[in-house]
């Protein structure tokens, strides 16, 4: 089967092959997978990973086999697919954070062979491919009316930006928001400040095309950020004590400490963006003292089985906007003009068509 490998240079193979599954996995069908940063952040060294491996994190598609201790997904189901394998039964499972489970972190899954020679799965994942093979507790079974090419977003950018809102911030009626970097997780925190019922909401990119997406997904207020722009000063302009909320979603250290500076008293920055392993930020340390708070986000702090299945409700409804996101759908063998769209700020987010 056919399918984009990281060697070392960015391929698409037609000797890829997945194997069968154990008792407790299933076979997807890939239909459609986003193009996500963290991809191209295996591409460019940010996030170092072994080769060869499957890219591919975000994806959704259609049952095809299960393994005989799987009970709650049955073959021809259309399923989501989350990156966070969790074993369901350690402390921080039992209290409902599965993206806490030490258990399933870190580990790296080889269920493919390229040309032969074993293969790793990004992410858990591998949807860069036509065909993968996950644990169970990974397939989240979705109604067959919603389109595969919007739904396969939710496993990434919809779960990780409004579930960092709903699930780590949790803002309240009214509260100031503050979102810098307007890619696919910035949009997502957009939705979910306004499907929070916060405001002002102000999102910063220094790209000024991304304004209209940005006010579409829920911001009030645009900064295009530049070198003459003071994005302090101009973010005080609309709150003039700071913000109860800043979200970084880029990954750059002197934006992180410009998120950290526009907070209001007991304001809190959560930090989305993934920089090169490695990398240090820097902040004033008294400026914390009046309750400020630093908090990082792993996966939207997802409750993959209750919150994939609210985001399509919420979808369903009318009240998450995920055709919007789709900017441009490419074949496989186009995934560097996807890449290229993604660069030049082009897309809100790119989806491949595997089926």
């Amino acid at each position: 089967m056919r399918g984009i490998v990281w060697t070392g240079e960015l391929e698409v193979r037609d000797d890829v092959e997945v194997r069968d599954v154990r008792p407790d996995e299933v076979r997807v069908r890939i239909h459609n997978a986003g193009l996500c940063h963290s991809d191209v952040s295996v591409v460019d060294g940010t996030i170092p990973f072994p080769t060869p491996v499957v890219l591919g994190h975000e994806g959704a598609g259609v049952v095809e086999q299960v393994g005989d201790a799987v009970s709650s997904v049955k073959v021809g189901d259309h399923v989501v697919l989350t990156t966070m394998g969790f074993c369901g039964r350690c402390s921080a499972c039992s209290r409902g954070l599965p993206s806490h489970c030490k258990k399933g972190a870190g580990k790296l899954r080889a269920p493919f062979t390229v040309g032969g020679e074993k293969a790793f799965q990004f992410a858990n994942a591998g949807v860069f491919a036509e065909t993968t093979v996950v644990q169970e507790n990974q397939a989240i079974v979705i109604d067959s009316d919603v389109p595969l090419s919007s739904a396969c977003l939710i496993g990434c950018a919809v779960v990780t930006g409004t579930g960092a809102v709903l699930n780590r911030a949790k803002p309240t009626h009214g509260e100031s928001a503050v979102v810098i970097g307007v890619g696919g997780i910035g949009l997502n925190v957009l939705q979910g400040l306004r499907l929070s019922d916060a405001g002002p909401i102000i999102a910063v990119d220094a790209n000024p095309a991304k304004e209209e997406a940005a006010r579409l997904f829920g911001a009030t207020h645009f900064i295009a950020a530049g070198p003459d722009v003071d994005t302090v000063a101009a973010v005080k302009e609309i709150c003039p004590t700071g913000v109860d909320h800043a979200f970084e979603c880029v990954g750059h250290p002197a934006l992180i400490r410009t998120a950290i500076d526009l907070l209001d008293w007991g304001g809190q920055c959560i930090l989305l963006g993934v920089p090169k392993i490695g990398t240090e930020a820097s902040f004033v340390v008294n400026s914390l003292y009046n309750d400020k708070s630093i908090m990082g986000c792993r996966y939207g702090t997802v409750r993959p089985h209750h919150d994939i299945p609210l985001f399509v409700e919420l979808y369903k409804s009318g009240r998450l906007l995920l055709d919007e996101l789709v900017s441009a759908t490419y074949p496989l063998d186009g995934v560097h003009d996807a890449l290229t769209a993604m660069h030049d700020g082009k897309v809100n987010r790119a989806v491949l068509e595997l089926a």
